[in-house]
């Protein structure tokens, strides 16, 4: 029998396409950078959440559930969190409490799987503090003015990691010019805390209570819930540096081990509509705002036709055709009543697709070919198509309860089926007319009502079909 494909990832500490060979079979661990708790997150932070929702997918089908430890942590301490709490007058733990839950709520839409571990990290400063004493105890940190700093040049290969000259560093990390420093790279470990911020009592002998520095966080929650070395560490291409070197850079020099994590995995940038995104511009979009519009499925296909380590382009266009594409796919739920039966497993070659590095542009391609197949008329073909969707991550069956909506109201109050679609057809011709503003009326007083629009482009014609929907 020929030998199965292995499992190959490109490693970001060696910049090469490495086979993934876990320190345990029975406890492959993997650790990617959360959020910071003070606000909506935005599309660009959808995008570690879903490539590494796949990763876990494919781990757990390769080595079993039991035996994959996943943990994505919480920021809920920082700078940008006091500033925010202050500027609506509320706690910081109101502010966290309500970001996390409204967090939790739009990557539930996007149909990830909740970490195995999901660590605050307010609730592991006695992890922070321990390590930073280990780090100053063994020359690699030091006490300076109420703050406790790393001494970066105790560390002879720092920069490796992230492949930077010492003027690139200084330039990509904002240095800040501090009397206290020893060097001017030397980073943060601890630091006293203002009036009316977060504090606790300080390590170190310092008696002035403070907090901890961001990258000391990862360090000790990855050390508390995976041990000093793990298998796979994932995150953002934009935290290679300072971020993810400084954890690298505490982790060992605290354990004195020759490296963290064994496979360091980043994804790609994101950009909207050709533009970087931010709020000056006005295309700064978050999760739950595309929530509003567009359903989670196509959100998590939009974000998945790109490989990860590729930029993205974030369009409406893009959107569109997700849209599209999933309408179409549906149709093949329903041929199945929205159930699949038992044993079927992914088809191999979804799965190959995606032990190539998460090649998932190459996986969405093998459903299509199943896709093709199952729409024929091959109900074993379209059971694997089933299952093989929902192994990425798309909940078919719901696509079944969905698309049976609409009928349920057409049975059930036909006086308002037929009022939405005399308002469809009204839109239909508004938006023909580039009447965009009564469109959106239009779509507006529907989703008053509880109903849902869909927009559709026919990747061939480019004829825009218009269904609807009850509302989740």
């Amino acid at each position: 029998m020929a030998e199965a494909h292995p499992l190959m990832l490109y490693n970001t500490l060696t910049r090469r396409k490495e086979r993934f060979e876990p320190l345990d079979p029975k406890n492959v661990r993997m650790y990617v950078c959360g959020p910071t708790v003070y606000d909506y997150a935005h599309i660009g932070n959808a995008r570690p959440v879903i490539v590494f929702d796949v990763l876990f997918r494919l781990l757990r089908h390769i080595y079993g559930a039991k035996h994959v430890t996943y943990v994505r942590n919480i920021t809920d301490v920082d700078d940008k969190i006091n500033a925010r709490a202050t500027e609506e007058g509320v706690s910081i733990a109101e502010l966290t409490e309500r970001t996390t839950q409204q967090f939790h709520e739009d990557i539930a839409a996007l149909g990830v799987l909740p970490p195995t571990v999901e660590p605050r990290a307010t609730k592991h400063i006695k992890e922070m503090k321990h390590m930073i004493k280990a780090l100053v105890d063994s020359g690699h940190a030091y006490v300076a003015q109420d703050h406790v700093l790393f001494n970066v040049p105790s560390m002879a290969d720092y920069g490796r990691f992230s492949n930077r000259s010492l003027e690139e560093m200084e330039a990509g990390a904002r240095v800040e010019v501090a009397p206290y420093k020893k060097d001017p790279m030397d980073f943060v470990l601890w630091k006293p805390s203002k009036k009316g911020e977060p504090s606790w009592p300080s390590p170190c002998g310092i008696k002035k209570r403070g907090r901890p520095g961001w990258h000391i966080e990862c360090s000790a929650m990855a050390e508390k819930h995976l041990g000093e070395v793990f298998d796979i560490h994932g995150g953002g291409i934009d935290l290679v540096f300072p971020h993810h070197e400084n954890e690298i850079a505490q982790s060992r020099c605290s354990h004195d081990t020759p490296v963290m994590a064994r496979y360091w995995l980043h994804n790609g940038f994101l950009q909207a509509e050709g533009e970087k995104m931010s709020k000056s511009l006005g295309n700064f979009v978050t999760i739950h705002d595309l929530l509003q519009e567009w359903s989670g499925e196509v959100i998590r296909f939009n974000m998945l036709r790109t490989h990860y380590r590729q930029p993205i382009d974030w369009t409406r266009k893009g959107l569109e055709e997700s849209q599209s594409t999933l309408d179409r796919w549906a149709e093949i739920s329903d041929g199945l009543g929205g159930e699949v039966g038992e044993g079927w497993l992914p088809n191999v070659d979804v799965v190959d697709a995606l032990k190539d590095d998460l090649n998932t542009p190459l996986a969405i391609a093998k459903l299509h070919e199943l896709a093709k197949e199952a729409k024929s008329g091959t109900h074993a073909t379209a059971q694997q198509w089933f299952v093989s969707a929902e192994f990425l991550g798309f909940d078919v069956s719901r696509w079944h309860a969905r698309s049976k909506s609409a009928a349920l109201v057409e049975v059930t109050d036909p006086d308002l089926a037929t009022r939405v679609k005399v308002l469809v057809k009204e839109r239909s011709k508004a938006r023909k007319a580039k009447n965009f503003k009564k469109a959106d009326r239009i779509r507006d007083e529907l989703a008053a009502k509880g109903i849902a629009l869909k927009d559709s482009k026919d990747p061939d014609t480019g004829e825009i079909t218009t269904t609807w929907e009850v509302a989740r």
